[in-house]
């Protein structure tokens, strides 16, 4: 059973760069999207119900903004697209996806940049990491079998970007937002990655736009799947998908052994 995450950087640019013929060919059970910053009705009728798919959006009310999309071979038991706070909600962030015992979150965690660049909204983005979090903490003491997966939009330590030294004080490898990941995985949360492939050094989700950095490999891994530990024990193989193109943001993805939803 494999499943993808992917931050599009806007579906419809993607579709238009490749990303139905990436998903025919994908051989995922379930991909999700996030940054697809289209109202469903926006999006063409291929990429809204592609052939052989299930899929569920949750688009920000801001239009152009945000939004998490899911696609699924076989229909899911649930789907929750709320937190239980407005301010939250408002920006379509989450999915909460039920399919048998297995439990998965496809989640879009804010950036801490304000409008002008600042860090004006990293308040929001700690409090939006907190929240998440203490929702979950008590289905992960129970042992349940969980996955967080998304652009978290921080890069946890210094191997996880090309230049640690020089972006300290930016958003996305700040003191204060690398602590955040820091408590989840001291709740027992686990870097799907790092757990199966270790510290493989250069090995980056997203790169900017900017000259041709991505050709240099100057980017940051702040695209995770987060496991619990009870999800964990299906885990057999974590991937980052460096090679696919079509956003500033590459896939990555889980397989997992399907007895996970038993």
């Amino acid at each position: 059973m494999k499943i993808y995450s992917w931050n599009v950087n806007g579906l419809r640019a993607c579709v238009r760069k490749g990303y139905l013929d990436w998903l025919d060919a994908c051989e995922g059970d379930i991909v999700g999207l996030q940054e697809v910053r289209a109202l469903p009705e926006q999006l063409s009728a291929k990429a809204r119900n592609p052939e052989g798919w299930h899929t569920y959006f949750h688009p920000a009310e801001r239009k152009g903004y945000s939004g998490v999309g899911l696609y699924a071979r076989q229909p899911f038991d649930q789907v929750i697209d709320s937190l239980g706070e407005e301010a939250f909600d408002c920006e379509g962030r989450v999915q909460i996806a039920t399919l048998g015992k297995l439990t998965l979150l496809n989640v879009y965690f804010p950036n801490g940049s304000g409008k002008n660049r600042d860090l004006s909204r990293i308040p929001y983005k700690l409090d939006f990491y907190s929240h998440l979090r203490d929702m979950l903490a008590t289905r992960i003491a129970r042992g349940e079998r969980i996955l967080v997966m998304g652009d978290f939009n921080t890069a946890h330590r210094p191997i996880d970007l090309a230049r640690p030294t020089s972006n300290t004080k930016t958003s996305g490898f700040r003191p204060e937002e690398r602590e955040e990941l820091d408590r989840w995985l001291d709740q027992g949360w686990v870097d799907t990655f790092r757990a199966i492939r270790g510290d493989v050094e250069e090995r980056y989700t997203w790169w900017s736009q900017r000259g041709d950095v991505r050709a240099r490999n100057i980017g940051w891994r702040i695209d995770y799947v987060y496991a619990s530990p009870a999800a964990m024990e299906f885990v057999v193989d974590a991937r980052i998908h460096d090679m696919v193109m079509g956003s500033d943001h590459c896939p990555i993805s889980v397989t997992l052994n399907p007895d996970i939803l038993l």
